[in-house]
């Protein structure tokens, strides 16, 4: 007797942003191709994390872009736009180096993912009354794509959705800095909850010596209730627009193989931790989100714990749900205030 078929999960975010191959540099030179792109990655790390998920974005019929719906499949995630596209999948080459952290290049031209409107995502999203947030960054964020994914940010803001931005900046890829700054930090701006890495706030501009008052600087520069800072090894923080914060580090020990889809990963399991606390299903406006010291511990702990799975792994390979609240149970992170 064939089991009954799995209810779909009612979807609770919306993510919007690039999926592509990284075809990543082994030690003999050789490229082996995984797939990847920050918001496809964080859209699989979510429904791993058994979220539902919306996938915004348009895939190719190529074998690429097969191999990417079979991992948005799998994830248990739910792709907009059903039929492939006929343009190509966008290809990024990644080279690491002696500890593990990745450098890109990227080929866009004319590639399935970007074939997306404002308009069409809008119309995508308000066929989701459950929607609760939406997730935008990386390189949805460049200039030439702003008129895609700008828009479509004000109006899920407009809408009473929390608005979430990963600035993920990727500076190989724009020749023109002071523009891709301005588009990123035009993204900002709608955004609830922003987060950055320490060498995100380099790129833009905010060059303290202490990334903790970068990120301050920051945070003030946008209408953001919330701010979340990778530091790679040592941890991460959560600053609150009240001037508070929260710093974690995991205690179990990491072994990193690389750190490919870290951030993403990271971003994945505050999101998965976010929609199930009270403080989010009980708010009336995303604007008046209030997190408490017990949610913090939630967010961060889930967050670092998430990012340590992955990069224990070669390429992006998100956790799935049971094995981060194991990982969670046996050794949660070490929440400070600071």
């Amino acid at each position: 007797m064939s089991l009954p078929p799995t209810p779909p999960r009612a979807i609770q975010i919306a993510t919007a942003g690039e999926a592509l191959i990284d075809l990543i540099e082994d030690a003999d030179g050789r490229l082996r191709p995984c797939a990847g792109g920050a918001v496809y990655n964080l859209s699989r790390a979510l429904g791993l994390q058994g979220v539902g998920t919306l996938y915004l974005n348009p895939l190719s019929r190529d074998s690429f872009g097969r191999l990417l719906a079979a991992g948005i499949e799998q994830a248990g995630v739910v792709l907009a736009e059903a039929s492939p596209v006929h343009q190509p999948t966008s290809l990024a080459v990644v080279g690491l180096d002696a500890e593990g952290k990745a450098r890109y290049s990227f080929y866009r031209d004319g590639v399935a993912d970007r074939q997306v409107t404002a308009g069409e995502m809008n119309q995508q999203c308000a066929a989701h009354p459950g929607l609760r947030l939406v997730a935008t960054g990386c390189l949805a964020l460049v200039a030439d794509d702003s008129q895609r994914y700008l828009p479509w940010l004000q109006a899920q803001r407009a809408a009473g959705h929390l608005v979430v931005v990963d600035a993920n900046l990727r500076p190989a890829i724009v020749p023109d800095m002071a523009a891709y700054r301005a588009s990123v930090m035009a993204a900002l701006a709608q955004a609830h909850l922003v987060k950055v890495s320490d060498d995100d706030l380099l790129t833009l501009g905010f060059d303290d010596a202490d990334p903790l008052d970068a990120a301050r600087a920051l945070l003030a520069r946008t209408p953001a209730r919330w701010l979340a800072l990778t530091l790679g090894p040592r941890g991460a923080v959560l600053l609150a627009r009240s001037g508070q914060a929260w710093q974690a580090r995991e205690q179990a020990p990491v072994r990193v193989v690389d750190t490919v889809g870290a951030g993403d990963c990271f971003l994945a399991g505050m999101l998965a931790a976010l929609l199930e606390r009270p403080a989010l299903q009980h708010s009336t406006s995303a604007d008046d989100l209030q997190l408490q010291a017990n949610d913090v511990q939630d967010l961060l702990s889930r967050a670092v714990a998430s990012a340590s799975l992955c990069i224990m792994q070669t390429g992006c390979v998100p956790p799935e749900r049971a094995a981060l609240l194991a990982r969670v149970a046996q050794a949660p992170a070490v929440v400070q205030a600071v």
